[in-house]
């Protein structure tokens, strides 16, 4: 079973989906009532570990956190999940280029793979696909759209 949760942010209002064990997703951009898709989902914000992502998010946004720890659960193929797991190893602060992330992971001629598994990013902010930009520095791409992208960065201390 899923259960969700939302949380108001300074980039907008969030839902986090759970397991009852691991953190699923984190989406935006989201009507005030689950999407189709999430039939059957329940809205249970003490479901673990929704309370503790919802308190962890709020330090990040309020600027006393830059690591969370929490149990995630990404689902996706081998490559999506390559490309996520090493999106969490990019720095609080740090950003990457598809390309670069595409020889970190060993598949340097796959930028354009990386750049479609990062759009697929299940829980964003948590794996941290805002630190990808473009190899010339432009922020190019992200589901949560380029001000979300902008504003993240900023809030990190760059751009």
């Amino acid at each position: 079973m899923t259960s969700f949760t939302y949380i108001d942010s300074p980039i907008g209002r969030l839902l986090l989906s759970c397991d009852g064990e691991a953190l699923t997703g984190v989406y935006m951009d989201l009507p005030s009532r689950p999407p189709r898709g999430m039939d059957g989902w329940m809205e249970d914000p003490n479901a673990s570990p929704l309370p503790e992502a919802v308190r962890q998010l709020k330090e990040y946004f309020s600027g006393k956190r830059r690591e969370f720890d929490l149990p995630l659960r990404l689902r996706g193929t081998a490559f999506q999940q390559r490309v996520w797991r090493s999106l969490t190893e990019i720095p609080y602060g740090e950003t990457l280029s598809y390309g670069q992330l595409a020889r970190r992971i060993g598949k340097p001629s796959a930028s354009r793979a990386v750049g479609l598994a990062n759009g697929r990013n299940p829980i964003s902010i948590l794996v941290p696909c805002h630190r990808v930009i473009g190899a010339d520095g432009s922020l190019t791409g992200y589901g949560g759209g380029l001000e979300r992208k902008r504003w993240l960065l900023a809030h990190e201390g760059l751009h």
